[in-house]
């Protein structure tokens, strides 16, 4: 039995195919990848690279195999038909005869269109026939964390969230749950909803930002409106901008706060805390 992971070059990939190396031996590993030039790190380290993509269905013929156990990482393109992409892998997978296929999904209870076509890909899977995983990712610590210089320039965490509170993780966090159901049993047609242990609050986020900086960083509260706007003066396509600004506005419904606890019961340890994501992100 194989374990396959997508996107194995993306920042989720990356973690997956790491923690798995700690776990299983490298050649029962295959990253698939759109250039294996990315993965030449993996190929040096034993896993087997196959150079795939979501858009040509062709490019999977012999990726899979009988047995495998495989994780499709969603397409992070939103302005292209992932639930179309996703049922390349799908499709692909159930030729093959897969022993499970696991999916990150989006929480439950998210409403903005990000989540539309996560619901989509849920949908197929769950009429596909083949046994399956959904692991419905909250928010990453790093969405907020990686790109934290106009932050601080303007001294100003602005976002259309207005009170509500964020279940986020870190990419590993997240990869650890993923690595714990490739690599265990009994997860078969399971639905799990994946979230940090605390969830926080923008104003928390920017009195943290305040405490470990020394500098007075406040919440800036906008409108949906505003943000977009923000968005697409920072270089994002308008209907790109506006599905990230959506998600804000269920954050401010409370939809992305994620009280399961399934997240820290798959990893086996507590989930990180943002006040580590931030110190990491300052210090690197």
């Amino acid at each position: 039995m194989g374990i396959v992971v997508t996107g194995a070059t993306g920042h989720l990939g990356r973690h997956v195919v790491g923690q798995l190396l700690e776990k299983v031996p490298a050649d029962r590993i295959t990253a698939v990848v759109r250039n294996a030039d990315r993965a030449a790190d993996l190929a040096e380290r034993g896993v087997r690279i196959a150079v795939a993509d979501y858009n040509a269905p062709e490019t999977f013929d012999g990726v899979l195999a009988a047995g495998d156990k495989v994780l499709l990482i969603s397409g992070s393109e939103v302005d292209q038909d992932r639930v179309a992409q996703h049922r390349v892998v799908i499709d692909a997978a159930r030729a093959a005869g897969v022993a499970l296929l696991a999916y990150t999904s989006a929480p439950g209870t998210l409403t903005a269109s990000l989540a539309d076509a996560h619901r989509g890909t849920e949908e197929v899977l769950r009429g596909s026939g083949l046994p399956y995983t959904l692991l419905r990712n909250c928010w990453y610590h790093e969405v907020y964390t990686e790109n934290l210089a106009p932050v601080l320039e303007h001294r100003a965490v602005v976002a259309a969230a207005g009170g509500g509170r964020v279940s986020s993780a870190s990419r590993a966090d997240y990869a650890a749950a993923a690595v714990a159901v490739l690599t265990g049993e009994g997860h078969e047609n399971k639905t799990y909803e994946l979230g940090g242990d605390r969830a926080w609050s923008f104003a928390e986020y920017a009195a943290e930002l305040s405490r470990q900086t020394g500098e007075e960083i406040a919440y800036r509260e906008v409108t949906v409106e505003e943000l977009t706007g923000v968005l697409t003066g920072a270089g994002l396509p308008e209907p790109v901008a506006a599905v990230y600004a959506g998600v804000d506005a269920s954050i401010a419904k409370g939809e992305l706060v994620v009280d399961s606890g399934d997240l820290s019961r798959l990893a086996g340890r507590p989930t990180t805390p943002l006040s580590e994501a931030i110190a990491a992100a300052l210090k690197g």
